[in-house]
């Protein structure tokens, strides 16, 4: 097919979440036009799964520039700059809102069972770049499509595969048959069905990251209630006690993240949860009708209720698998962009606005963005994206100097290390004066009688 010709076709976004929309509303300004497949049923459906949830981003930081500019025509109206939506707001007020300005550039029930190369198999090097992308599409009445695409922005995100409670990244031996019992979603308390199941109730809360924060402090305010009498969380935490360990605090520029480490905080401090550090989970046994959470070391916890996963997320790869992709063998994470986000490296500070250069991949016109960028590395801001869907359209549009320019300053994240920093023992680590501090693991009770080490002031 001629490059002519291949340019006529669609650019193919996959996911119609923040990062898909904001792409298809870019492509739309530079006049290509965005082909976006959303396997839910509504726009936003990976956001509406945690609606019950608020953002630490404010509605300031939440909406593109370019989908605004497709809104405006509409009559939407943007809502106050300085508040902080919930999941569900932000679906409901924005995402829906743009979809519904897309139109039919936005399917729905499409679900991308496969990229390639039109004719060429991930082998086949014979004018391969010439070839335009075919995307296999199953549909939710069954029937099945291929549509040939120009580019493919990949946007699906990382939700629908989270991490499991197994210390090694493997599901901890006994957690699939203890299914029943875990979730890996930040409990919906406000949902009378959910509410009792952990009203009164033990829970173990697995992982250190602001889902943890929101699931502790969500607890503790049920504990408080009256009818949460009896309602207490073990925080299992894989790394040890360090001044990071509740986030930024009043250090972090976005206020309600600093604002969620410190209801977690709370929450231990006034009793409502405990700690153990140092804690890599390898079993789940049942103790009759609770659980009991077995460490690699051997130590064992008092028996729960329920257990909370929230250990992050981790990319679906298995319908790009014939696409030549350029991916970090440790976060999966295009190669030029994981330098920027390892955690085992970053440790204070931000990470530096990123496009189109750092999203290439062998396979010229194939891009992962949003969450799905980072792979399995946290903290990902929905402004990161937007700046990421904003270098890469410009590049598919041709204009290299928009590409290259960078548009974001991203605001500190006032938080001390990354999950992988604190994994180790302080005793495996040398001070180069840029690092952090943290102590042995250990088993500890949290509360106001003792304070954890400042570091990186």
């Amino acid at each position: 097919m001629s490059a002519t010709v291949t340019e006529q076709l669609p650019v193919v976004v996959i996911g119609a979440g923040p990062a898909g929309l904001a792409a298809a509303a870019h492509l739309v300004d530079r006049g290509i036009e965005p082909l976006v497949l959303e396997a839910g049923t509504q726009a936003g459906a990976a956001v509406r799964e945690w609606a019950h949830v608020r953002l630490f981003s404010t509605w300031g930081e939440l909406t593109d520039p370019a989908a605004e500019k497709l809104l405006a025509p509409t009559g939407w109206t943007k809502p106050d700059t300085k508040t902080y939506p919930s999941g569900g707001d932000w679906a409901e007020q924005y995402l829906q809102p743009l979809a519904d300005a897309l139109g039919d550039k936005v399917r729905l029930g499409a679900r991308v069972t496969g990229v390639s190369r039109t004719g060429r198999d991930r082998i086949v090097d014979a004018d391969r770049a010439d070839q335009p992308f075919t995307v296999h599409v199953a549909h939710a009445d069954g029937h099945e499509e291929k549509v040939l695409a120009r580019a493919v922005i990949d946007a699906s995100g990382t939700w629908s595969i989270p991490s499991p409670a197994g210390g090694d990244g493997l599901p901890a031996l006994g957690e699939r048959a203890a299914a029943d019992r875990v979730s890996y979603r930040v409990p919906d308390l406000n949902d009378p069905a959910t509410r009792a199941r952990y009203a009164g109730k033990r829970t173990a809360v697995i992982g250190s990251g602001a889902s943890a924060f929101t699931a502790l402090a969500a607890l503790a305010d049920l504990a408080k209630s009256e009818d949460g009498a009896g309602t207490h969380a073990t925080w299992i935490l894989r790394r040890g006690l360090s001044g990071s360990t509740f986030g930024g605090g009043t250090a972090d520029q976005l206020p309600a993240r600093g604002a969620l480490g410190l209801a977690a905080k709370a929450a231990v401090d006034e009793g409502h949860a405990d700690a153990v550090t140092g804690f890599r989970t390898e079993a789940i046994e049942r103790d009759g009708d609770r659980l009991v959470l077995v460490a690699e070391d051997g130590r064992r916890i008092d028996p729960v209720d329920e257990v909370v996963v929230l250990t992050g997320f981790r990319p679906d790869l298995s319908f790009l698998d014939e696409l030549r992709l350029g991916l970090d063998e440790r976060l999966q994470a295009p190669l030029a962009l994981a330098p920027l986000i390892d955690p085992n490296q970053h440790s204070c500070g931000t990470v530096y606005p990123h496009g189109v250069n750092e999203l290439s991949h062998p396979e010229k016109g194939v891009y992962l963005v949003g969450m799905k960028s980072y792979g399995r590395a946290p903290t990902f801001l929905a402004l990161t994206g937007y700046e990421q869907v904003r270098s890469v359209v410009a590049a598919i549009a041709g204009d290299r100097e928009a590409a290259e320019r960078v548009e974001l300053v991203l605001p500190e994240t006032g938080v001390c290390g990354g999950a992988g920093l604190f994994d180790q023992p302080t005793a495996d680590r040398t001070s180069d004066g840029g690092g952090c501090c943290a102590p042995a693991q250990q088993l500890i009770q949290l509360g106001t009688a003792s304070s954890a080490p400042s570091c990186c002031p």
